[in-house]
């Protein structure tokens, strides 16, 4: 079955789901899920997988609550994620808000992180990363990070040409789109393939700058 765009249905879930966050109202409505959230979603992430985008995975519903004041047991947003053999993640979520997609590295490692700082640095490529990034914002996408430092890091100059850069411990290309008609059709998969084909300057400088992290798990944390 191809892919032809979130039902209405799927907005008024999570727009009921936001309002009553409970077992109750996910029990009541868990076949509306099914049919509107959950199964367009899965293929429309085969399909981009099939275009060459994957390979994607749907995350689950739950939220992990261990550690959370909020103890709201459901997620508000169905979301799927695939990372490429360059280290580029590839985002999607629907909610009640509308679909936003993103790609990039969001949350660099540590190695990273050096990698990336000492290549916006430097004349050459921190030139290029600043035309690229000023270029994505010139066409409406958003920037952003998993953080970004409130000053300078270590070593780095405060009035740096590019400090806002260095400032980021991640670097990803964004777009939010409010529900519209479009959502419920096929289009919404040419919206996504579309803004991940113009966030390719973004990763292709990534990986040939930053890459993957060569750290075991346990040394990975930002400084």
């Amino acid at each position: 079955m191809a892919f032809r765009g979130f039902p209405a249905e799927a907005i008024s879930f999570f727009e009921g789901l936001e309002a009553d966050n409970s077992k109750t109202y996910w029990t009541a409505q868990k076949d509306v899920y099914e049919r509107a959230v959950k199964e367009p979603m899965e293929t429309l992430c085969a399909e981009l997988d099939d275009d060459g985008f994957g390979p994607m995975r749907m995350f689950r519903p739950y939220r992990d609550v261990r550690f959370s004041k909020d103890k709201s047991p459901y997620k508000t947003a169905a979301a799927a994620a695939g990372e490429a053999e360059d280290g580029s993640v590839y985002y999607v979520h629907l909610s009640a808000e509308g679909l936003f997609v993103g790609s990039g590295y969001y949350h660099m490692a540590n190695d990273q992180l050096e990698r990336f700082r000492a290549a916006v640095d430097a004349d050459r490529t921190g030139t290029e990363i600043a035309r690229i990034t000023a270029s994505l914002e010139k066409a409406r996408y958003d920037l952003a990070a998993h953080e970004s430092l409130k000053t300078a890091p270590r070593g780095f100059a405060k009035d740096h040409p590019r400090i806002d850069l260095l400032r980021r411990k991640g670097l990803v290309a964004g777009k939010q789109w409010p529900v519209a008609r479009w959502l419920h059709t096929a289009e919404a998969k040419k919206r996504i393939e579309g803004a991940w084909h113009d966030f390719l300057p973004l990763n292709t400088w990534l990986a040939a700058h930053v890459g993957p992290s060569q750290l075991p798990p346990d040394e990975r944390d930002v400084r």
